[in-house]
């Protein structure tokens, strides 16, 4: 599926972290919109796409001259007190057109110069790999959340087919790992996955935070059951992993092979 870009001049970047983001104090997007355009994405159903006329997933709004916006928010912010940054909430900060326009890079570089008390950076993309060196300046400042839904290239292919492969994924979070860059993997949400997807995550991670749509999407569930991805369970025969408790099931396998202080629910693993 092809995008549409479209250069944008926003006035504001940070925003106050509420809701399910309320353990941090600001959120950053560097773009609105995704062009991985997953199926059961919440931000489907906000504003932000339902005004939109084109569908989601095929459009990417670049905010030009980003860098500058944030060093003046950023000073402004960590004059106020405690400034904790979660990046993104609504798009992903390593799409393909990351690639070429690097304005998640350029903030990054700003958060190097002027460092935040805290950056918890969201992706399911391998060209996070491309910051390390910034990362490794952040230290312990940042930690890098890499979404591994399944271990199932087939399952990946069904519900999120723009998206990069799983053994992409877990390769960049192997780089990650030997480069001593703080990590988690993010199951959310949980796909149909096999047994022995928690034996290759241990391998990489010491932090795994389970999410599903009835904990993660902002209205229990509601936003996904309007998308109608229930149906694409039943396309496989597989209903039963879309339930409020089918996480369990992913769960109770992690468990047998991390602590349970390397476990996370939902919203808890996502806190600064």
């Amino acid at each position: 599926m092809k995008s549409k870009f479209f250069y944008k001049y926003p006035k504001r970047l940070l925003n106050k972290g509420t809701g399910f983001l309320s353990g941090y104090s600001h959120s950053l997007n560097p773009y609105t919109g995704c062009s991985f355009g997953c199926s059961y994405c919440y931000v489907r159903q906000m504003p932000v796409s339902i005004f939109r006329e084109e569908e989601w997933g095929t459009w990417v709004d670049i905010k030009k001259k980003s860098a500058d916006i944030l060093r003046k928010e950023l000073k402004r912010a960590k004059s106020k007190g405690k400034v904790t940054i979660f990046m993104s909430s609504s798009t992903d900060p390593y799409q393909p057109v990351e690639y070429k326009e690097k304005i998640t890079r350029s903030l990054l570089e700003v958060m190097v110069e002027n460092q935040p008390d805290f950056l918890f950076v969201q992706t399911r993309s391998p060209l996070v790999c491309r910051d390390i060196d910034l990362f490794l300046l952040l230290k312990d400042r940042v930690r890098v959340s890499m979404t591994i839904e399944t271990d199932r290239e087939d399952i990946r292919k069904h519900f999120t087919p723009g998206a990069p492969p799983i053994e992409a994924r877990l390769k960049a979070l192997q780089l990650l790992a030997d480069k001593g860059v703080p990590t988690q993997v993010t199951i959310a949400p949980v796909l149909p996955s096999s047994e022995q997807f928690p034996v290759k995550l241990k391998k990489l991670v010491n932090r795994v935070c389970v999410d599903d749509y009835f904990m993660g999407d902002g209205s229990g569930g509601k936003r996904t059951g309007n998308l109608g991805i229930f149906s694409m369970y039943e396309e496989l025969g597989l209903e039963e992993w879309y339930d409020r408790s089918a996480y369990r099931i992913v769960y109770d396998r992690l468990k047998k092979v991390f602590p349970d202080e390397q476990l996370y629910l939902s919203q808890k693993g996502f806190l600064p």
